[in-house]
């Protein structure tokens, strides 16, 4: 099946899936209370300066203060007057002035991750307009090619005060969609520069494209067959940005009149499956996938795998479809940070290295920056993954109000026990003729299977206790009144 980029518009949310052979390649939420920030540029205070850590905070005008490394400060000013190079870290001072943009959203108490290496991502080219060193993505691999681009961008004759990185995307092209592309970028720089000047900081300078333009500017390739938006606005809205940008693809846009277009296409069930735990393979063999704050763990599992093999071949064939399976569900979900795989113990030194191999196929087509460290001997595989963007889980759900994100709650009889030392602890130095015990029915029922323990509690304090049943109440809910 051919390559599609399905565009899901609601009053509440936007939904974008790239979809492979009727799959979900990658798939993203926005909801305009949750837009990123990342890629915006802003004109910033340093707040304060801590050499300990290495460290700036930055005032961006917004609630948390943005994270900045001072190893990573290269260009501030005392004035928009008159930009000079930075002194050496230890010089920053409070009060500074800094250009800004945010590399990485904020997560849970920690606020964003900041850099002062600017960079404009256009379609083909990034504009480094504080630097000017030229360079070409390491994706595109043939050395033939990236010279030619090299090449090609010398020739355009632009300023030597900048910087351009050739884009992925751009390989193939010719120099006058690279020309046009840098023209774009550096008409947008100048305009940019009046803005600087002009507003006081804290404030914003740039921001970022949203969710549906940054796709199609990064994904809407000549691999991709049709584009396809379910809002006739948005579909309007999309056209405008293709004929300026690429026009050459403005003909694959197509507007979805029916009423449900992840449904229809077959994918609602697959983002549905995101957040599934437990992901079963064709050969009923399955992987656990458990996100922890620090980390994520993957654990490989052979399940209902009944081939005849040793136990050698069995162990490599199954690792062999669990690593597929997993490099396409961290792109899916976007899962980052420090993950550790736990493969099924293989002894041959070879096959370990074809394992990894597979791995890495896997995560060929990963946007996001990983690192994979090796494979031990008990199968275990380390590795980081870049983490930019709050992933598709933290907009969807929220810490479990029962189990406060344990994913379990204590049994009805560890409840009724702890009740129990509850209610004597309430009655102890108390003289009362009667209590109330509130507790959800099944901690009732465990209480009552052996009544001599609330017997015993009712003649050491001279009290008649009630048990009160609350069907509303959460298992491990206590009341004592």
């Amino acid at each position: 099946m051919p390559k599609e980029i399905l565009i899901n518009v609601e009053p509440q949310e936007r939904r974008v899936a790239i979809v492979s052979d009727g799959q979900p390649e990658e798939f993203y939420i926005e909801r305009p209370q949750d837009k990123t920030i990342v890629g915006n540029i802003y004109k910033g205070i340093i707040e304060a300066v801590l050499p300990s850590i290495g460290a700036a905070f930055v005032d961006i005008g917004m609630a948390k203060k943005g994270f900045l490394y001072l190893s990573e400060i290269e260009f501030a000013f005392e004035s928009l007057d008159t930009p000079e190079p930075l002194a050496p870290p230890r010089e920053i001072k409070k009060g500074q002035e800094v250009l800004v943009q945010v590399v990485k959203e904020g997560f849970g108490t920690k606020g964003p991750r900041l850099s002062t290496h600017i960079g404009l991502a256009g379609r083909y080219l990034v504009l480094l307009p504080l630097d000017n060193q030229v360079g070409v993505s390491k994706r595109i691999e043939d050395d033939e090619e990236r010279r030619r681009l090299r090449h090609m961008l010398g020739e355009l004759k632009l300023s030597e005060k900048v910087g351009f990185i050739v884009r992925t995307v751009a390989s193939g092209k010719t120099k006058q969609e690279l020309s046009r592309d840098a023209q774009f970028l550096l008409k947008l720089w100048s305009r940019l520069q009046k803005i600087i000047e002009q507003k006081k900081a804290p404030s914003l300078i740039y921001e970022e494209y949203d969710l549906v333009f940054r796709v199609i500017r990064d994904s809407f390739s000549e691999d991709v067959s049709k584009l396809i938006v379910d809002s006739k606005p948005e579909y309007y809205r999309i056209q405008r940005f293709m004929r300026t940008f690429m026009s050459y693809l403005a003909k694959r846009v197509d507007l979805y009149r029916g009423d449900d277009l992840f449904g229809d296409k077959d994918i609602e069930k697959h983002t549905n499956k995101i957040f599934d735990s437990h992901i079963y393979l064709k050969s009923k063999a399955y992987i656990i996938i458990e996100p922890t704050e620090g980390l994520v763990v993957i654990d490989v599992n052979s399940g209902g795998f009944r081939k005849k093999l040793n136990q050698e071949d069995a162990a490599f064939k199954v690792n062999c479809e669990a690593a597929v399976e997993i490099g396409r569900q961290l792109i899916l979900r976007d899962l980052g940070g420090i993950i550790v795989i736990d493969f099924i113990d293989m002894e041959k030194e070879a096959h370990r290295r074809e394992l990894l191999n597979v791995l890495k196929k896997a995560l060929s087509k990963d946007k996001a920056k990983y690192d994979i460290l090796g494979i031990s001997k008990f199968g275990l595989v380390e590795m980081t993954r870049e983490r930019v963007h709050k992933t598709v889980q933290m907009l969807s759900y929220q810490l479990c109000p029962c189990c406060h994100g344990r994913g379990k709650v204590k049994s009805p009889m560890t409840i009724a026990i702890y009740a129990l030392k509850e209610l004597k602890r309430f009655l102890k130095d108390k003289s009362l003729r009667q209590v109330n015990l509130t507790l959800a029915p099944a901690v009732i029922d465990e209480i009552l299977k052996d009544k001599g323990n609330l017997k015993a509690i009712e003649q050491k304090f001279n009290t008649k206790v009630n048990l009160i049943s609350n069907p509303a109440s959460h298992t491990e809910e206590i009341k004592v009144s």
